[in-house]
């Protein structure tokens, strides 16, 4: 298994030291009390944090609960999990997915930061000489991985940029919408909480990044 340099994630686990949103803590309990074993996060389109929202929720997971958790980065998005932590260049998800038998590939493809309370798993490359892999082989992958963690917390790709996020949000155990406050329109992630209805996910509930809290305007006198 892979050890993560520290300055590779020194920034992000900065930033990811934030306090949770009473979404984010409510829906930890969620996933806690229906015993979920594979977890996916997913926005209606890129930029609402998805990222961030999922190494936060993996570190209240971890702190939580007991036994491993494991944080898949299934986002092909440049701004990823995977180039944010300097592993776009490392094997991981398509690497597993075009195995015969991943099991042996865990120790490849699986990374370990010493300040993350949990394990990594990058999005690697696809391989053209392999060919395309099917939603077999990833309820195969998501099955092996579950019998291996607690916890598996998958940051998906949004539902409107692709749809590997959709294939990936029917077979989680449950589904985490993130909307970014004040950007992401309503009819747009009613649209998504739709589509992901319709591919059968179990949506649990979603979480609101960057919402801001405005003083009301008399207070605002008395300062």
């Amino acid at each position: 298994m892979t050890m993560l340099r520290s300055e590779e994630t020194k920034l992000l686990l900065e930033q990811d030291k934030r306090v949770l949103s009473p979404s984010e803590v409510n829906l930890t309990a969620t996933v806690l009390d229906q015993a979920c074993r594979t977890l996916l996060l997913i926005a209606p389109t890129s930029g609402c944090g998805t990222t961030s929202s999922a190494l936060s929720m993996a570190r209240q997971l971890a702190q939580s609960a007991k036994g491993k958790l494991l944080l898949v980065d299934a986002s092909p998005s440049a701004t990823g999990l995977s180039s944010r932590l300097g592993m776009a260049a490392d094997p991981g998800l398509f690497e597993l997915l075009h195995s015969e038998h991943p099991e042996q590939q865990f120790g490849r493809c699986i990374q370990r930061h010493p300040d993350l309370p949990f394990d990594l798993l990058p999005l690697g490359h696809p391989s053209p000489a392999s060919g395309r892999f099917t939603a077999e082989d990833l309820q195969r992958l998501l099955g092996c991985l579950a019998a291996r963690y607690r916890f598996v917390v998958i940051d998906a790709e949004a539902v409107y940029s692709g749809t590997s996020g959709l294939t990936l949000a029917a077979m989680a155990d449950g589904v985490v919408l993130v909307v970014r406050a004040e950007e992401t329109r309503w009819e747009v992630a009613q649209a998504a909480v739709q589509r992901l209805r319709q591919a059968n996910a179990n949506l649990l509930g979603s979480v609101f990044n960057a919402r801001k809290f405005y003083m009301p305007k008399w207070l605002y006198k008395l300062l």
